[in-house]
């Protein structure tokens, strides 16, 4: 039992939070509305996953870096976590994106 994959999820996590806290882009600005989206992304994906499972579509492939707990069959306890470091950093980069973009507009926009 390896807990390396699962360490290297939430480190990676850590990372984006740090990111998100410095230029207060989606958990900090709105945690509340952070948590919902997280959640119901983190659930969505979960039921693709399991769709895919019953399908026979998406099988656990043991690997030397994981902790080999399953939640359900063919289903990592890594993948749970995976998820939800997915949608936060897709939130991360969108919000920041977004802000980056609306700063060059009002720049083209302004006085010269």
């Amino acid at each position: 039992m390896s807990f390396v994959y699962l360490a290297v999820l939430l480190v990676s996590a850590a990372g984006v939070l740090v990111v998100d806290r410095r230029f207060r882009l989606f958990v900090w600005d709105a945690p509340g509305r952070a948590a919902a989206v997280l959640v119901a992304g983190t659930a969505f994906f979960l039921a693709w996953d399991l769709a895919g499972i019953g399908l026979g579509v998406f099988l656990h492939g043991a690997g030397p870096y994981m902790t080999g707990l399953l939640l359900a069959p063919e289903l990592p306890v890594e993948e749970i976590v995976f998820l939800a470091f997915l949608c936060e950093l897709t939130m991360v980069l969108v919000l920041g994106a977004q802000r980056l973009l609306g700063r060059d507009a009002v720049r083209e926009d302004g006085p010269r």
